[in-house]
């Protein structure tokens, strides 16, 4: 949504008609994943795309006929047989499902606002519309808390329980739910790298990660070692004591902090600030002989067993990393194996050379 939503605003503000077009449902392979959307009015405007180029023309045609009727409509693609070479299809091999929705319709009327406002403040939140079934296009905004807002009918209690389990790991899907089929849309906030330490690993991981599109932050009071000479790329290079600047900044459900300075003055107490937090990541740069001393001071700091469960110590993914490059690559992985919910924190402990 966030990819689409400047024009979308745009054009609301100047009065147009827009629909959205969503992949709700997917099999096999595509270009565009779950939740891609493509936002068009009738002016032969269009913003984000659903497959790439496949199906698009025909998309548009069919947004067309959604908004002057605002009634919502399922498309299914999949790939032209030999018989019918003529038909609109997919080249990938997969089958796709994509809704085609008005937004001057009802349903999406009512939840609009409480969902841009989640966008603007960057808050996790899911989107359930029934893709099949009585209700078609009906919707529920629901937030990780249980919070909703809208409703589906008689299956909200377990659409709420799934959508927040699809939170958790951070996927977009879909799901039966007796005679309905529900789409869920998860809007993750923007992913953010905060680095405790501003020391050589942190040069290369910065970079890494700027790559896969992390917002990231480093985090260091030794100014002789945060500059900007050191870190030219890094968004925000941050003076401040670390765990300070951490409760300030405000970790979220799409945060992943690394504690690198190998300093327990300045990683200790910000490793008790990320670990209270929502972060989807914590790891901290040590070896495993001192894992039990660390627990022990932050325990002291008031970290609960369960949080403690959330660290990753040492750091990393076990890649056999040696120079700072390699090390940062291994943090990396792990980062990414967190984001999609496949990080085992006992299976994948390494000790990463200091």
């Amino acid at each position: 949504m966030r990819e689409i939503f400047a024009e979308v605003e745009a054009w609301c503000a100047a009065g147009k008609p827009v629909a959205i077009a969503t992949n709700v449902k997917l099999e096999g392979s595509s270009l565009r994943p779950l939740g891609a959307k493509m936002a068009m009015t009738n002016a032969r405007e269009i913003a984000g795309s659903v497959t790439g180029g496949c199906i698009e023309g025909e998309v548009y045609e069919e947004a067309q006929a959604v908004i002057k009727s605002g009634t919502p409509k399922l498309l299914h693609y999949g790939v032209p047989s030999e018989a019918t070479p003529w038909e609109v299809g997919l080249s990938c091999g997969g089958t796709l499902d994509v809704l085609v929705e008005s937004l001057d319709a009802q349903t999406w009327r009512e939840i609009y606002p409480a969902l841009k406002a989640s966008l603007d403040e960057n808050r996790l939140a899911a989107l359930a519309t029934i893709i099949a079934g009585e209700g078609l296009g009906n919707k529920m905004l629901i937030w990780p808390d249980g919070k909703t807002q809208g409703s589906l009918g008689a299956a909200d209690m377990e659409v709420t329980a799934w959508a927040q389990e699809q939170m958790r790991v951070q996927e977009t899907s879909w799901k039966s739910f007796g005679a309905l089929e529900v789409f869920v849309d998860v809007f993750s906030p923007p992913d953010r790298m905060m680095v405790i330490g501003a020391v050589h690993v942190a040069i290369p991981l910065a970079t890494l990660a700027k790559t896969l599109g992390y917002r990231t932050i480093v985090i260091d009071p030794r100014e002789a070692f945060a500059t900007r000479e050191r870190f030219p790329h890094v968004d925000e290079l941050i003076t401040e004591w670390p765990s300070d600047a951490l409760k300030k900044l405000r970790p979220d459900e799409s945060t992943y902090v690394v504690v690198i300075s190998h300093d327990e003055k300045l990683d200790n107490p910000a490793l008790a600030v990320a670990l209270a937090s929502p972060a989807r990541y914590v790891g901290v740069l040590g070896a495993r002989k001192n894992l039990g001393k660390r627990h022990a001071v932050l325990r002291e700091l008031g970290v609960t067993d369960e949080q403690l469960a959330r660290l990753q110590a040492p750091i990393g993914m076990r890649l056999g990393a040696v120079s700072p490059d390699e090390i940062a690559l291994s943090i990396l992985a792990a980062m990414v194996a967190a984001k999609h919910g496949v990080l085992q924190i006992q299976a994948t402990q390494t000790t990463v050379p200091v």
